[in-house]
């Protein structure tokens, strides 16, 4: 099996590049590459890859996810985010191939404290959310076989994460403050590309299974909730860290203005996964004890 990935560089794309090695030949790009092109700011170019490469799936974990910027950045982020996952889609109708794409909880409107099923009604409050949405419809408008993974909150032991944010700032601080009223489940991607991965296989032999779902871990917490999990697990792993915080005060959401307007609820249901899969997604604090185990 002949498998494509784009944005191998990124939290989702660094995993995949080990969960799908198992799986089949994999050809991983980023923005970069030589030879193949895996610039997604280049729609055209790269669903002549797939055309030419014709590759059995096509996993897509590049996106822009600058979500503050992309409210300044509107031609690139709908480049990015909606037209170059429709170049996929038709490229991927044309020549047979699955298409693995993965979306995020800011196409719904963050309003209420029920997690959010597949079929619940999207209202996007930013620019982020409202080009991925359109990702998500070029993909299903075009008629390609496909999986769409919503998830959120996503952290990795590679580059820069809420968990090592809070411990430099726990580090330098007495006193932090941290958001409360937005609520959702931290995921890791090492989780993503795991389920991505066993999902692959599956839908190969059951193509009845392909469609949109919900990809998070269990659970749920706010930031605040989150920041308090991280510091304590750290003192309990590491009783001789410098940490200089005593209070990690909850503020609200308008304590820390930004340019694109954030979701509230950020719960996802996973259980139509759960179900098709045959999966058991973890509670959220195994996941990130996981990584300060890492990186500390």
């Amino acid at each position: 099996m002949k498998i494509l990935l784009l944005g191998r560089n990124g939290q989702v794309g660094w995993e995949l590049q080990r969960s799908l090695a198992p799986l089949g030949e994999v050809l991983a790009l980023d923005r970069h590459s030589t030879g193949w092109c895996g610039d997604l700011s280049q729609p055209a170019r790269v669903a002549q890859a797939v055309r030419d490469w014709r590759p059995d799936v096509i996993v897509n974990a590049a996106a822009h996810t600058a979500v503050d910027k992309a409210e300044s950045e509107v031609g690139l982020a709908r480049t990015l985010n909606a037209a170059a996952p429709a170049a996929l889609a038709q490229a991927a109708a044309e020549t047979g191939a699955w298409l693995v794409h993965y979306s995020t909880d800011y196409v719904f409107d963050g309003t209420g404290d029920r997690p959010w099923q597949e079929g619940d009604a999207t209202g996007p409050l930013s620019v982020y959310g409202q080009t991925k949405l359109e990702g998500e419809q070029a993909i299903a408008a075009s008629g390609c076989k496909h999986l769409i993974f919503r998830t959120s909150w996503v952290y990795a032991a590679r580059g820069g994460n809420f968990a090592k944010t809070m411990l430099r700032l726990a580090g330098e601080r007495e006193r932090l403050t941290v958001i409360d009223d937005q609520h959702g489940a931290p995921t890791g991607a090492d989780l993503i590309a795991d389920v991505t991965a066993h999902a692959i296989r599956m839908v190969l032999q059951q193509p009845q299974l392909a469609g949109l779902y919900h990809l998070v871990a269990g659970g749920e917490t706010s930031w605040h909730g989150y920041a308090r999990h991280v510091i304590a697990q750290a003192r309990q792993l590491h009783p001789e860290l410098a940490l200089k915080v005593q209070e990690i005060a909850p503020v609200p959401t308008s304590a820390f203005p930004t340019p694109a307007q954030r979701p509230r609820n950020s719960r996802l249901a996973t259980q139509r996964l759960q179900n098709a899969f045959g999966l058991h997604l973890p509670h959220w604090e195994q996941g990130v004890n996981r990584l300060l185990a890492e990186i500390l």
